[in-house]
């Protein structure tokens, strides 16, 4: 793989800045974010008088542990515009969540938030090894997820050559990528596999292939899935963190001469972790639920919205903005099975370890009499179909050394597990709603 790292006079000055700059602009941008959501969004005045807290009562970063979280029930409960701090007709752009699981999220944008968001975008594409100039084949969707459009504003920004080709299609990715020379991916780390799997399809090597980086997102992803991208293409695998509700993608990114968590661009959103139980703030260092409040945005402020992403706050490392730790699951997503609290990356943990099986997985949950259970369903590689029981029964072997859970692992032939073009499906509950 090649050296991509950056040079430091192209990197924004506030990204090696000292920590005591960063806290004073982030003291600033903080007053002026709670008084902006106080003043103008009726939801945040409601709720900081409720909670017996006003924007003038921030004297220092801490005072923001005594207002009030934000969750996703209240972005649902002022569907659509209830949350926009300025009125309708500056709203450049609107997203929204799918709504598949409830009322859909909407946000919106000023002309200065989109230009806020393509320079933290830009910041992510240059950290992981993009200059100017450079093709990036973007295949996040496009339209109403943020992912491919926010990555686009942030490619214009840096001035890459951008091949807009969004999911799906997924002979034809292959065939721009190659003819086309991409030297960098934005997509999925679940759709990077199917592209993969495109690949030998084909009768292509991967690693001859003109990518350099892959920018993967949208979802959890361990490290033992960025080894197999790596080898797999001979390319650098960095992993970009991002939401709808506090901006879209490029809240975060890893640096690709480090790839040791995602550095927060701190100059526009502050990070907290806490307890998802008790909402107490916690220590950096400790592993808790991700808390953003937005500094800058002007559309769509958000004050301690709750991630339910699950990791921790770490010092600065190739930049002087903290890192926070690959998201490792969702508080949300986790499985509670017989007691036991699971989540789908520590089945990819073990299922990485095992060489006769593709990459691929989905999580089933049924109830069977009066308990549950996860079945594993996994497939071979093409050239290890027969060794496909045994296999099954080594990953039921790790996953109950490792994780502390009896499943079953039912092992089929390539292609036997459910494809995504966007964001993997993990889990399937088939368990009856009490």
């Amino acid at each position: 793989m090649q050296d991509l790292t950056p040079r430091k006079e192209d990197l924004d000055p506030i990204e090696i800045a000292s920590r005591d700059e960063i806290s004073a602009l982030q003291l600033q941008r903080m007053k002026a974010s709670l008084r902006h959501a106080y003043d103008n969004v009726a939801h945040y005045k409601a709720s900081f008088d409720a909670a017996g807290v006003h924007p003038d009562d921030l004297t220092s970063l801490d005072d923001l542990a005594k207002f009030p979280f934000t969750t996703k029930q209240d972005l649902r409960a002022n569907y659509p515009f209830g949350m926009f701090a300025v009125p309708r007709d500056q709203v450049a752009r609107v997203h929204a969540s799918s709504g598949t699981t409830g009322q859909p999220t909407v946000v919106g944008y000023t002309k200065n938030d989109l230009d806020m968001w393509g320079t933290v975008v830009a910041r992510s594409l240059r950290a992981s090894g993009l200059r100017p100039g450079d093709l990036l084949h973007n295949a996040y969707g496009y339209g109403l997820f943020t992912g491919g459009l926010g990555i686009h504003l942030g490619a214009d920004k840096l001035g890459l050559t951008t091949v807009p080709i969004s999911g799906g299609m997924t002979q034809r990715q292959v065939r721009l990528i190659e003819d086309f020379g991409a030297k960098g991916i934005t997509v999925t780390p679940s759709y990077a596999l199917s592209i993969l799997d495109e690949y030998a399809a084909q009768g292509l090597d991967p690693r001859k292939s003109p990518l350099q980086v892959g920018i993967f997102g949208a979802e959890p992803w361990t490290n033992a899935m960025r080894r197999e991208i790596e080898d797999a293409f001979d390319m650098h695998a960095v992993d970009i963190y991002g939401l709808s509700e506090v901006v879209g993608p490029g809240v975060a990114n890893e640096c690709v001469e480090a790839k040791d968590g995602l550095h927060i661009w701190e100059d526009h959103f502050y990070p907290e972790i806490i307890d998802p139980d008790t909402g107490q703030v916690l220590p950096d260092g400790a592993l808790g639920e991700l808390v953003f409040t937005s500094l800058t945005k002007e559309a769509f402020p958000i004050i301690r919205y709750r991630t339910r992403d699950l990791t921790r706050l770490l010092p600065g490392t190739a930049r002087s903005m903290r890192r926070m730790e690959k998201v490792t699951g969702r508080s949300d997503d986790m499985i509670i099975l017989r007691g036991v609290n699971v989540f789908p990356t520590q089945i990819e943990e073990q299922l990485m370890e095992i060489s006769a099986l593709a990459p691929h997985f989905q999580l089933e949950l049924n109830r069977v009499g009066h308990k549950d259970e996860m079945r594993v369903k996994v497939e071979t590689l093409p050239d290890t179909v027969e060794l496909g029981d045994e296999a099954g029964r080594a990953l039921a072997s790790r996953v109950k050394q490792a994780v502390g859970v009896t499943v079953k692992v039912d092992v089929s032939g390539p292609g036997g597990v459910a494809r995504s073009q966007g964001k993997a499906v993990r889990i399937v509950d088939n368990r009856p709603k009490e």
